[in-house]
């Protein structure tokens, strides 16, 4: 019924690369948004969170970075409305593979003309690592 059903917002799942199917829906019944979405939604919220905290250093910053292994292949994003999305969606797919530093970022706009209308598409890469942080305070 209407009354007991649990609607979720649009971009809840936003930064989810492949959303599942049981997620991709708007509305949900009780039994349904208990079993299935609310800890997909915790988990979600969960690896948000660890986004936040990823470590950041650009190609630019190559000095601090000289010494860091890049063993992992670089993650790259693309099509993203601008530059912070761009540096958050990399980060996002960090701290999915349970990574905590990106180094080796580059992030580039690219124009896009269609006659008269003009928009910038973002696309990144970076290299993700996981250092331990007592190690990472001494750069």
């Amino acid at each position: 019924c209407k009354a007991c059903s649990q609607k979720l917002k649009k971009n809840s799942f936003s930064f989810l690369a492949p959303i599942p199917k049981d997620l991709s829906h708007h509305i949900y019944c009780g039994q349904c948004y208990d079993q299935k979405v609310a800890p997909a939604l915790a988990e979600y919220e969960e690896t948000m969170q660890r986004a936040r905290n990823v470590n950041v250093f650009f190609k630019t910053q190559s000095e601090e970075t000289r010494l860091m292994r890049r063993s992992e292949k670089p993650i790259v994003v693309s099509e993203c409305d601008d530059k912070d999305e761009t540096l958050m969606r990399l980060a996002f797919m960090a701290a999915q593979s349970k990574f905590n530093t990106l180094i080796d970022v580059v992030i580039t706009p690219e124009k896009i003309r269609m006659q008269a209308y003009q928009t910038t598409k973002w696309k990144g890469t970076a290299v993700p690592l996981l250092i331990d942080e007592n190690k990472l305070k001494k750069f």
